[in-house]
């Protein structure tokens, strides 16, 4: 990535952004309680069927948030490659998830949260919005997904 390369067109950034979503294993969850307090931690994730599944403990601050709220901010990690995802969050129990979703996390994680502790929930957090942008240069372009649509 050049700073003086030309801006990406919009269905290449949509690219670039389910790229990341199929390759990345950590996203950042950005979440926040019923007073505002925020809370931001990185947790594994799976992209299945349209929407990210992550799994954390309902006894901890980001599950708590994220089952009581019923939104998230996810981001991908680098300040010159930016990825925002803002969605809406629908909880399940530790047994009550769809398979297929619990078996994407773990062919991606190698990690069943239906084997672990019942403290555990999943999330699946389904996107209202994207943003995508590289640098300066390409924020004038960078809302990708608007109510819950891509536009590019």
């Amino acid at each position: 990535m050049k700073i003086t390369a030309p801006p990406r067109e919009p269905r290449q950034r949509k690219q670039d952004v389910l790229d990341r979503l199929e390759g990345e294993m950590d996203i950042w969850v950005a979440t926040a309680d019923a007073e505002g307090l925020p809370c931001m931690v990185p947790l594994w994730f799976v992209w299945h069927e349209e929407s990210v599944w992550l799994c954390t403990r309902l006894t901890n601050p980001t599950g708590r948030n994220l089952r009581d709220g019923g939104r998230a901010r996810l981001a991908f990690g680098h300040t010159r490659d930016v990825v925002l995802i803002d969605g809406e969050v629908e909880t399940f129990g530790l047994r009550e998830v769809p398979s297929a979703a619990a078996g994407a996390f773990l062919a991606k994680t190698g990690w069943d949260p239906r084997e672990d502790s019942a403290s555990y929930a999943w999330f699946r957090v389904r996107p209202l919005a994207v943003q995508a942008w590289h640098e300066q240069r390409e924020l004038k372009q960078r809302h990708i997904m608007r109510d819950g649509a891509w536009t590019a």
